[in-house]
């Protein structure tokens, strides 16, 4: 068995800010050793049959030391091909990946380190301040502001301030009345401005500007990036140039690193949480109807897709997929339609109105067969309603649902400024992932989501024209213009 282990920079939080090659190493790995600052929507990437091991130092509780951690390495790749040490930022800046990958060594482990995008970077980066600038810094420093064993923070005061260079500061919140004295003394002016971004590209990020003289007396919060020096005082707000700056958004539907509408709303600008209400399950009975009712396709006119999981499943089990070269298609929502495209199937009858009644009323009359495979509770609109245009209709399980694990905590789903719901099922499966949270603003894919959403008390409830990628960008872009001006 090759034994090997790859110390991955994930980098401060945002799951789009882990290079290529760490990102292939984590999803093929066979246990993912992860730190504490590693941000749920990138643990989503993660395959669920990969074993997380939590690691992570917490400050002010008992974590695992380094030592320990070291040996934990040691072990897990002596019984695994493939161990990632998933670390915060970059391994190698302050993240104690040297002391890691010298135990590897000495262990006769073969070891692979992925640099990753340091909090000393991305925090300015994202506040808008260059640690570099023509004519106010040609360089900049990074150092701790917290040493092992609270070993005294004893630099050369004079030599960073004499460099004139930007002062990037980790891990000092905690003695940044220290430093910001240490450097008065050796000759900074108070008046220098500081910059400090709390929980870098986190849903918490937070900019707070201040001086040298005034950082001792704001509030700040660990873990926070402190900029010192005269591009600290300069800004540049990038963030804001798009249409959906910083707007908060929860999207109700499993991860799909694909997703079209996730992915178009963070070009907007958007920070999009793709948080699933509900977790597709396999059938209760293993597939078996699913598969029967597949093995005798031949006998159906029609088959109906209300959900891209049941294209997946029928996919699945469908070894040829020209068996289907007989049977029109129908189905409902443009995710559907882009499941079927994704195996170039096409669909012969898309409705109007991404809903069940909608699709019944399209439905020609006829007197086949329609195979309906979907999850194994459903509403009985689509069924019942092609029955009564003389179709026979099997409806089969193709999947079930279960109420998913949540994905953020009570107070970041608080902080969510969007929440965009479905289906009527999230609605139910939102109420017990948070319970007490009252949605800010709810957007409903469909009318009995908008129905639900009402009777759970939710007062801001929105439906786009057209049930669409388009359709939903257009009604989020105009939401938040109107939050924004009033």
């Amino acid at each position: 068995m090759s034994r090997r282990v790859a110390l991955v920079g994930a980098g401060p939080g945002d799951p789009g800010l882990i290079t290529l090659r760490g990102f292939e190493l984590m999803c093929s790995a066979d246990v993912v050793v992860a730190d504490f600052l590693i941000d749920e929507r990138l643990k989503q990437h993660i395959p669920r049959h990969v074993r997380i091991v939590d690691v992570g130092k917490r400050p002010g509780r008992n974590s695992m030391s380094q030592d320990a951690i070291n040996a934990e390495l040691v072990r897990l790749a002596q019984t695994h091909n493939l161990v990632v040490r998933l670390k915060g930022g970059d391994p190698f800046l302050f993240g104690r990946g040297g002391e890691e990958v010298d135990a590897l060594l000495r262990a006769g482990i073969s070891v692979e380190v992925v640099p990753g995008v340091s909090s000393a970077l991305a925090g300015p980066a994202f506040a808008g301040i260059p640690v570099t600038h023509r004519g106010l810094a040609d360089g900049f420093l990074v150092i701790t502001g917290h040493r092992h064993a609270d070993a005294p923070l004893d630099y050369d005061w004079r030599s960073l301030v004499g460099s004139g260079l930007t002062i990037v500061i980790l891990m000092g919140v905690a003695h940044r009345k220290f430093i910001a004295q240490s450097l008065i003394e050796a000759g900074m002016d108070p008046a220098t401005p500081v910059a400090a971004i709390e929980s870098v590209a986190w849903l918490e990020e937070r900019l707070i500007r201040t001086t040298l003289a005034g950082v001792a007396d704001v509030a700040l919060s660990s873990p926070a990036v402190m900029v010192v020096g005269r591009t600290a005082g300069l800004e540049l707000p990038w963030k804001r140039s798009t249409t959906l700056a910083g707007f908060k958004i929860q999207l109700l539907r499993p991860f799909d690193p694909s997703d079209e509408l996730a992915l178009r709303l963070r070009d907007r600008g958007a920070l999009v949480v793709q948080a699933p209400a509900i977790e597709v399950q396999d059938p209760s009975d293993g597939g078996a109807a699913l598969r029967s009712a597949i093995a005798a396709i031949q006998e159906y006119d029609w088959l109906i897709f209300t959900s891209k999981n049941a294209v997946e499943r029928v996919v699945k089990e469908c070894h040829d997929l020209r068996s289907l070269a007989h049977v029109k298609i129908a189905c409902i929502g443009t995710g559907t339609q882009a499941a079927l495209g994704r195996h170039r199937i096409g669909c012969d009858l898309m409705p109007p109105d991404f809903v069940g009644e909608s699709l019944v009323e399209s439905f020609p009359p006829g007197q086949g067969r329609v195979l309906l495979p979907r999850a194994r509770v459903g509403r009985d609109v689509v069924p019942h309603g092609i029955r009564a245009k003389g179709w026979s209709v099997d409806v089969v399980e193709a999947y079930q649902v279960d109420i998913g694990t949540p994905r953020i905590t009570l107070d970041q789903a608080r902080m969510m400024d969007l929440v965009i719901f479905t289906a009527a099922s999230t609605v139910d499966a939102y109420r017990q992932q948070y319970p007490g949270v009252m949605p800010k603003y709810a957007v409903a894919i469909g009318s009995v989501t908008a129905s639900r959403l009402r009777s759970a008390g939710v007062e801001s409830v929105h439906m786009a024209r057209e049930f669409s990628v388009d359709g939903i960008l257009e009604l989020v872009e105009n939401l938040h213009a109107s939050i924004e001006t009033s």
